[in-house]
């Protein structure tokens, strides 16, 4: 039964790892607690079990802007889905509640505030529930990297609803993150699922940043008309940055908390609806994206903790195709984040904090594999010793012996005794004569001017992998003055030598998932065509059919309905709605181009 209606109604013959686990626990009626990556189809978890179980299932979830494209998405497979938020007038939710007493909705979509009005909460008591949803449960928890003070009235879903099973989801926790929502949903003997915390098809590269916007420019030239995202930290860095990308033709719009609800949507909708190639975001805002085929996001900026650099790269490639994260980084970012981090009152999480930081830091300029490093801060072994994608794995940066650099900047942190921070120390080394070096006589050191041949960013490097490797400390809370460890000592007399990563020309990158060719100029046909019917539905493109189910039709050309449910993605209702109309477009490009020669199509879509 639960693999026929996987077929009918997804479109898929088998499971991706972990899915049948969930979906037979949550159909037995017991609670599941799953960490899962985004792309690992964490969704069809909770809605194939909405149309298995009498009752509607309940999905709780943060972002109420991606609300209805869930439900669009739901309802293209012929789920009888809705939301009820605060967007919808009095007579759309009245119509919502209607449903919902005569039995005519299997899922239902709300944001975690429903649950704190006393007349929703008796309205869902009435009602036959089989199962609660938590989407994005680390916002439960105070140690998770995006808590929200609005999902701790889950903590009380127990008590109101004793006998309904939860299902908890997330895409990334760490162990006390883990402990932490079990312990607050008061889960009961819950099925456990970690998945792998690896997206094979990502691509992860990392480089300091130099001129921001044309790295970002450049980047993005390489993707013709490919989605992407570039987030940036500050609402002026976004405005500037889609400001310059615009300039320089590329179809972009800003989004950030500083704009109106409704141009902030219409940009969204916008990039949700492929009008415009790239949107140019805050990372602390949240932006609601459900859009299966980016195939790039860029960090023009550094995040605060690697939690929030794997959601925000992790809304790459959830169609499990190929693509790729870029990370700009300075030793400014560094210094942002560490002067917010002074702020925070309580010790011990500023300690946590600053801990989290570091980490990011270590993930921005370290020498050795980005994945294995990625995976490790999640707890998880990455036992390949090349993982093929990323830019340390595929040698786009070299090893550069550094270390006559670093003892110079060394040599005047031990000569001023180590009293001072990094900015007085770059001035130190590159000959600056101005009113703090005099005033100190610092001009009159060995060491002045003796970098002159590095310039500004170059030293800014050399600390920031310095830092890393331990070699030296910052104080923050001492105005950050930079003081050497021991092995900063052994690199400064010489018993240890130092190297960096340095940028070099960039070979044709590859990855561990190699991309799978398919027939460009019928997906130009399929893509056109999907674009003018989700037009007319009023839905994303990608809620019609995705990319991966076009590029497989591109491969294997269905040119009868059966061949057609043969593809990945089509369920029979889509089959119903759209399937002769794209049949009819491949076959009138096979009479058009004779000579293709046809594959045998295969059932292994995963």
């Amino acid at each position: 039964m639960i693999k026929s209606k996987l077929k009918e109604v997804f479109g898929f013959d088998s499971f991706l790892d972990n899915q049948g686990k969930i979906v037979e626990a949550i159909v037995k009626r017991r609670d599941v607690f799953a960490v899962m990556p985004t792309g690992a189809g964490k969704s069809l978890c909770y809605q194939l079990p909405s149309i298995l179980m009498d009752g509607v299932c309940i999905v709780i979830s943060p972002l109420i802007a991606l609300m209805k494209d869930q439900v669009d998405g739901a309802r293209e497979n012929g789920i009888r889905a809705a939301y009820f938020n605060s967007t919808m007038i009095s007579e759309e939710r009245g119509a919502v509640m209607e449903a919902l007493r005569f039995g005519n909705i299997d899922l239902l979509y709300i944001s975690p505030e429903r649950l704190s009005m006393d007349y929703f909460v008796d309205m869902l008591k009435n009602i036959s529930i089989s199962f609660f949803a938590i989407d994005e449960a680390h916002c439960i928890s105070e140690w998770g990297h995006n808590f929200r003070p609005d999902y701790l009235v889950l903590s009380e879903l127990r008590k109101l609803f004793p006998n309904t099973p939860i299902a908890a989801f997330t895409a990334s926790a760490t162990d006390k993150v883990k402990k932490d929502i079990a312990l607050r949903l008061n889960l009961n003997e819950p099925l456990l699922i970690e998945a792998s915390y690896d997206r094979p098809n990502l691509f992860y590269q990392s480089e300091r940043k130099r001129n921001v916007d044309k790295q970002i420019l450049d980047f993005i030239g390489k993707y013709k008309n490919a989605p992407g995202i570039v987030y940036r930290t500050t609402r002026k860095n976004v405005e500037s940055t889609a400001e310059f990308l615009k300039s320089k033709n590329i179809n972009v719009l800003p989004y950030h908390a500083g704009m109106d609800n409704i141009e902030r949507q219409r940009n969204q909708d916008a990039f949700n609806n492929d009008k415009i190639q790239v949107i140019v975001a805050t990372i602390a805002f949240g932006m609601g994206i459900d859009k299966s085929n980016i195939r790039f996001v860029i960090h023009g900026d550094m995040p605060k903790d690697i939690e929030s650099y794997y959601q925000e790269t992790g809304r790459a490639g959830r169609d499990g195709e190929i693509a790729q994260c870029l990370l700009l980084h300075s030793f400014k970012d560094e210094n942002t984040h560490n002067y917010f981090i002074s702020l925070v009152e309580d010790k011990v999480e500023r300690k946590r904090r600053t801990y989290k930081l570091s980490q990011m830091v270590k993930f921005a300029t370290l020498t050795r594999c980005r994945r294995k490093t990625l995976l490790n801060y999640f707890g998880e072994r990455y036992e390949k010793k090349n993982c093929g994608g990323c830019d340390v794995c595929l040698g786009e940066p070299k090893l550069v012996d550094s270390t006559r650099d670093a003892q110079i900047l060394m040599s005047a942190i031990a000569r001023t005794n180590e009293r001072f921070g990094i900015n007085h120390i770059v001035k130190i080394v590159r000959g600056s004569e101005d009113k703090q070096i005099k005033k100190f006589g610092h001009y009159q050191l060995p060491t002045h001017g003796a970098g002159k041949h590095l310039s500004q960013a170059d030293c800014m490097e050399l600390f920031g992998q310095l830092s890393v490797a331990g070699a030296i400390k910052k104080h923050i809370e001492e105005q950050n003055r930079i003081s050497l460890t021991t092995k900063g000592r052994d690199i400064l007399f010489g018993r240890k030598k130092f190297q960096i990563l340095k940028a070099i020309s960039k070979a044709k990158r590859t990855s561990s998932n190699s991309f799978i060719d398919y027939d460009k100029d019928l997906f130009a046909e399929l893509r056109s065509l999907r674009t003018g019917i989700a037009s007319e539905q009023k839905v994303p493109p990608y809620i019609v059919f995705s990319d991966k189910s076009l590029h497989e039709m591109c491969r294997k050309f269905p040119v009868n309905k059966q061949s057609m449910l043969n593809i990945g993605g089509v369920g029979q209702k889509k089959l119903r709605d759209y399937g002769q109309t794209f049949i009819e477009v491949i076959q009138n490009y096979l009479e058009d181009n004779p000579d293709i020669k046809l594959t045998q199509p295969s059932n292994n879509y995963f």
